[in-house]
């Protein structure tokens, strides 16, 4: 069942995809399915009331003959009476029938019938006859009723006969007859209706043919007309692809006066302005960028000298009255932070200008992991922050620039230093077949959601008066998560207020390499410190 089902599906998505992805198969289809119930309704009223018509006249045709027959046969009848008041009633039949015979000059004239009427006492009766081979229960009741309660009216009476070629639609009309001496008789008349019936379904053939030729023709037309008209917007898609692209000099070609020539026309006024704006905009970023790595650069060599001289002073720092080794301090503290920021300005300038290298190797993230930890453990420990990792998987080597790995790990350890209030921060890590994340979670003050959402902005800060134990200029989340994409990964970010933050950098095990989801959830929760916590709470409880 399973199996069905999935190739029900397989076959059904081709057409899903086209009827999702062409406006020109939409269009046809949708014209061709309206077009069909339309001219289906149309030729079934016309179907039906051809049919009525035909049936009506050839009614009306039959009951016209039954009334000649019936007058004729009535006629000889009351002729064959002699001046002596006898009749011979078998030769006046004999002639009735022939008479009845001449009368059924239509097509379909099955045969006739001759019945007396039950009930009546007379001094002679006359032999009720019928055609030969004629089933007389096509003569119902009902219909034999309505003859003798109204023996002065013509009646019909619709059935099914049996023919050679199987059942048939048929007819059968009745009338009174008054034989002298005799009593009343019932004449009735059987007509096939076989002609009105090839008549009909000729008809309604030409009217199934007539109607799928006009659908058909009118998908035809549709199809060309659409395309007609679609192919202008078809050409500014691909033009406007193109443009995406970067291929900045693609225009529309313009012709004519009509609505597509206005469109052309826009949209290649569109390009123009957006072709300006594009240089324009580009040679700025280009200039800002040279601009940024310039004044980085040259900014190297006066800040190396001052960072000598920096340290001979602070050297001596204790040959200083205590304001000026302060200041000395405060100078050198100064220097590092504007080290920090040219490296970090350098290193905005290289990814904005796309000119980053990785140096890929074969790295242990579990072991690059530890030694993070290790490096900013007496600072954590400082802040009271006890840092635990949980090792989930990714003991296998990865392929990755092991500094910028490095480099967003203690960024955001750094991070969760300064905003973790003390608690306890946890570094998760795990793998599958195609990724390893790392992730790290504090429980301090957490952010809003508007200010989750700026936190890879360069320069901005969450708590700009806040004091940073691990300084910082506000480019590290900014770089941290360039060097993700730059392996084909990604940041995530989770944050409550009160709740604290997550970090978590998922990367392909290969650099650029496809991966589909993350090995960690966001966030993730932490066995180790649910077990520290129990066990906290236990010890306090037996110290009681």
């Amino acid at each position: 069942m399973h199996v069905a089902w999935r190739s029900l599906v397989k076959g059904l998505g081709a057409p899903m995809r086209l009827w999702r992805s062409s406006l020109l198969a939409r269009t046809v289809a949708l014209t061709v399915a309206l077009s069909g119930v339309g001219v289906t309704l149309i030729g079934g009223y016309m179907s039906l009331t051809i049919a009525e018509n035909l049936i009506s006249s050839r009614t009306n045709q039959i009951l016209s003959e039954t009334a000649r027959a019936a007058g004729a046969a009535q006629s000889l009848f009351d002729n064959s009476v002699t001046p002596s008041g006898t009749i011979d009633v078998e030769t006046a039949n004999s002639a009735a029938q022939t008479a009845i015979r001449s009368a059924q000059s239509s097509p379909g004239g099955s045969g006739f019938a001759i019945l007396r009427t039950p009930g009546q006492i007379t001094a002679q009766t006359m032999t009720s006859t019928s055609s030969a081979g004629l089933d007389l229960n096509v003569v119902s009741t009902s219909l034999r009723s309505h003859v003798v309660t109204e023996p002065s009216s013509l009646h019909y009476q619709s059935v099914v006969l049996s023919g050679p070629t199987g059942d048939q639609p048929g007819i059968v009309t009745s009338a009174s007859l008054q034989v002298p001496s005799s009593g009343r008789y019932e004449l009735y008349l059987i007509y096939d209706l076989e002609d009105v019936q090839s008549t009909l379904t000729l008809i309604q053939q030409t009217l199934v043919a007539g109607s799928l030729a006009l659908v058909i023709t009118i998908g035809i037309v549709t199809f060309f007309v659409v395309r007609l008209a679609i192919s202008p917007v078809r050409r500014a898609a691909y033009t406007a692809e193109r443009l995406a692209q970067g291929f900045l000099e693609e225009r529309l070609t313009e012709s004519g006066e009509d609505v597509i020539a206005l469109l052309a026309r826009s949209f290649n006024k569109m390009a123009d302005s957006l072709q300006t704006q594009i240089v324009r905009l580009a040679n700025l970023s280009q200039v800002q960028q040279r601009f940024v790595s310039d004044v980085s650069h040259e900014l190297r060599t006066p800040l190396t000298t001052i960072r000598l001289a920096g340290d001979v002073l602070f050297s001596q720092r204790e040959t200083f009255s205590p304001e000026n080794a302060r200041t000395t301090e405060l100078l050198l503290t100064q220097i590092e932070r504007f080290e920090i920021m040219l490296t970090d300005l350098l290193e905005m300038s290289r990814y904005d200008a796309g000119a980053v290298a990785l140096e890929v190797e074969e790295v242990n993230l579990v072991a690059l992991v530890e030694d993070c930890l290790d490096h900013l453990g007496p600072l954590a420990e400082q802040k009271g922050s006890p840092l635990i990792l949980e090792v989930r998987g990714g003991y296998g080597d990865s392929e990755v620039d092991q500094r910028r790995i490095r480099r967003v790990v203690l960024n955001f350890l750094g991070n969760a230093i300064d905003h973790g209030e003390g608690r306890p921060i946890v570094t998760f890590i795990d793998s599958n077949e195609e990724s390893v994340a790392i992730a790290v979670r504090d429980w301090g003050l957490g952010m809003n959601v508007d200010e989750a959402k700026r936190v890879f902005d360069r320069f901005w800060r969450a708590d700009p008066s806040r004091q940073r134990t691990t300084g910082g200029t506000g480019l590290g989340l900014a770089i941290a998560q360039e060097d993700a994409v730059a392996h084909g990964g990604r940041i995530d970010v989770w944050s409550e207020l009160g709740k604290g933050t997550c970090f978590m950098m998922t990367v392909p095990r290969t650099p650029l390499g496809l991966w589909r989801e993350s090995p960690l959830d966001m966030p993730p929760e932490s066995e180790s410190l649910a077990h520290m916590l129990e066990s906290s709470a236990t010890d306090s409880k037996e110290a009681r």
